[in-house]
């Protein structure tokens, strides 16, 4: 177009020179002949980029008043677009914590990087095309800083939120560093230390119910209540530290989330499930004593952020009914009320009912999707060939061979 413009304005410089040639000579008529090509040469890069300089980048604004949301179908990285695999536009990725350790797991530095080195390689796999939102949980790690902080006996240990903090950054430095590597350095990515308002009166405050760091024998948990009061619940066949999780009322950095996605960076946040803080009488903020549920506060910001699907990453194909059974069966699809209705106590409290919830909260406030299943098919959970799948179009709950999902489903109303 800049092309054009100046074709343009040095043909009516040369019109105005040669404005006593005659007209039925070329010298007349070619700076005219010559503008017109050049426009018509111009305007349908213009109308390509829909600007004037203007670049496709998958961080182009999400949503606008007249825009309507993207879609591209695809059956895996390299390989032709498969029928009817619809991707969605704007994921959010929540990974549970076995994609940082797994259980039984020496808590070093090393087996961290090994984990998210596998999660941010699966990751990867969905990054082209979409704008990413990754969420991850901090028990094991808050934990262990918790327990690092008892053993310093000069000062008191530090507060759960400022614990909380320091994991956000810990994680989120591993997560950020693996997928930059994944993902080139022409892709963004940035991670967020993510603040979450609870409510100060939240009943969860007097019936701490979230597990954090390792697992102890009963005798190591008895010792650790004398000594620091700490309170301890069954995980297995031993023993964790257990500690209030208020519900989230508010992610405070979601419209800076939204502002990086926006740009095409991909965002890490809202790592173990933001920073709780509450609101005192006085309208100030400060931090409170708990873990915020990182399933809770992925599917608030998901909200927030208008994603179009939000995934749950876990190291299970999905959701079960009669879970560790002969008669297990993979929930394949189902709807939101009728699968708390008629299932919520088939689900682990401390572990898959939380999962459930958050989805389900996230679905009936948007009317999008939610899907829980194993981190390693990310691609099928997008596409929706994989996990379990929660939805309003969804007629009850849908059930399909163990294991996989596939095979003959049975539905059953709620």
């Amino acid at each position: 177009m800049v092309i054009a413009v100046l074709s343009l304005v040095f043909s009516i410089l040369f019109i105005w020179y040669s404005r006593d040639t005659s007209r039925t000579s070329w010298g007349y008529w070619a700076p005219f002949l010559l503008a017109a090509a050049a426009l018509l040469c111009g305007l349908p890069v213009y109308r390509s980029t829909g600007r004037p300089g203007a670049a496709s980048t998958h961080g182009a604004a999400h949503r606008g008043a007249a825009m309507e949301v993207t879609m591209r179908t695809a059956s895996g990285p390299g390989t032709a677009p498969t029928p009817g695999a619809a991707w969605a536009r704007r994921v959010a990725v929540a990974l549970g914590g076995n994609a940082l350790l797994r259980r039984g797991e020496a808590m070093t530095s090393e087996n961290q990087r090994v984990n998210v080195a596998v999660a941010c390689a699966q990751l990867a796999k969905i990054a082209a095309g979409v704008d990413l939102i990754v969420s991850h949980g901090n028990g094991p790690q808050i934990g262990l800083l918790a327990l690092e902080g008892a053993a310093y006996k000069p000062v008191p240990p530090y507060p759960l939120d400022v614990l909380g903090a320091e994991t956000q950054g810990m994680v989120g430095y591993l997560i950020e560093l693996e997928l930059r590597n994944r993902l080139g350095p022409t892709q963004s990515v940035a991670t967020v230390l993510t603040i979450t308002e609870v409510d100060p009166s939240d009943p969860a405050f007097d019936a701490p119910s979230k597990p954090i760091g390792p697992q102890y024998s009963d005798a190591e948990a008895a010792e650790l209540e004398r000594e620091h009061g700490w309170r301890f619940a069954r995980d297995g066949g031993r023993l964790r530290r257990v500690v209030p999780s208020p519900v989230p009322r508010r992610v405070l950095e979601a419209d800076q989330i939204g502002a990086l996605l926006a740009t095409g960076c991909v965002v890490v946040c809202a790592g173990g499930g933001g920073v709780p803080t509450a609101r005192g009488t006085d309208g100030a903020l400060t931090g409170v004593e708990a873990v915020v549920d990182k399933d809770q506060a992925s599917a608030l910001l998901a909200q927030d952020l208008d994603a179009d699907l939000l995934v749950m990453a876990t190291d299970t194909a999905g959701e079960f009914l009669g879970f560790g059974t002969a008669d297990q069966q993979l929930i394949s699809r189902a709807h939101p009320d009728a699968l708390l209705k008629r299932y919520s106590a088939q689900f682990a409290a401390g572990s898959m009912l939380p999962k459930v919830a958050a989805a389900c909260s996230f679905v009936r406030a948007t009317g999008r999707e939610a899907v829980i299943g194993a981190l390693a098919d990310i691609e099928a959970l997008v596409d929706g060939s994989a996990g379990t799948r929660i939805s309003l179009d969804a007629s009850g709950v849908s059930t399909a061979a163990a294991g996989t999902g596939h095979g003959t489903s049975t539905n059953e109303e709620g």
